[in-house]
């Protein structure tokens, strides 16, 4: 079934994450030694290749006189779909889903269990690699003025934001324990695709919107992520020891976490 496909491309960007996060093995002799940078090497580009692919999928098939047959392709699998899984209500819960991950990775932090990064760093990536996810959602969506599969006069479908928040999300949780506790980042990488998947079943998204969003979310986190650590050297190395991440709460947002300054 063609669900099945959307899912498995979905699933594919885990693996692009945790190819990154693989341990290294002792090498044996001269020539493995020799090998290794090639195949990180291969590893890296394959990690961009494989979600810029899928955003491209994505644009292309967005209007019949982009090209027709991805966007042909794409109205049958998303009949098919309605017609398996008619009537099929999320009832909100993927406005849930999409910050799941990061509910995850800061209740482990409060539960005194150390990431790679500390909770500040942690913050500060996501702040600037959700910036750079939002920037690039929002572009998008007007350059292609894609219409909504149930409403053809909303043109705000291509990408998925709620996918892109769900896998940005999802791949720092990645990152940030997956070495120590590979069961989060499943448990993460799951709740995204389930958010994508209710998406797409709820008719609100095309099954392009999802998987750009995906690859979108997906890159946003990694390329922040592994920028970090020359971003950092950009801050006076006081300053940076002078950040605090303190709880807040506001009547309008609730709960939350705010940066702060230590005088």
């Amino acid at each position: 079934m063609r669900l099945k496909f959307v899912l498995t491309l979905l699933l594919g960007l885990t693996t692009l994450g945790a190819q990154a996060q693989a341990p290294a093995l002792p090498v044996a002799d001269s020539v493995a030694h020799s090998t290794r940078p090639a195949h990180g090497t291969r590893a890296a580009l394959l990690r961009v290749a494989v979600p810029s692919v899928l955003i491209g999928v994505g644009v292309l098939a967005h209007s019949p006189k982009v090209n027709q047959t991805l966007c042909q392709a794409k109205q049958d699998f998303q009949a098919e779909t309605q017609e398996m899984f008619r009537g099929f209500n999320a009832y909100g819960i993927d406005d849930y889903t999409r910050h799941v991950p990061l509910a995850m990775a800061y209740g482990m932090m409060a539960t005194g269990h150390r990431g790679e990064r500390t909770a500040v760093g942690f913050t500060l990536i996501y702040l600037v690699a959700h910036e750079l996810d939002e920037g690039v959602v929002s572009h998008l969506k007007r350059y292609t003025a894609e219409p909504r599969p149930y409403n053809p006069q909303e043109l705000t479908s291509f990408p998925s934001s709620h996918t892109s928040q769900a896998f940005l999300t999802a791949t720092l949780l990645h990152e940030q324990y997956g070495r120590q506790y590979p069961w989060l980042s499943v448990s993460g990488y799951a709740v995204a695709t389930a958010t994508g998947a209710m998406r797409v079943l709820g008719n609100k998204h095309w099954a392009t919107d999802v998987l750009a969003g995906a690859a979108i979310g997906f890159l946003s986190a990694e390329t922040v992520w592994h920028a970090y650590p020359a971003l950092t050297k950009l801050l006076p190395q006081k300053l940076a020891h002078k950040l605090l991440l303190v709880p807040s709460y506001s009547p309008a947002g609730g709960a939350g976490l705010a940066m702060g300054l230590q005088l």
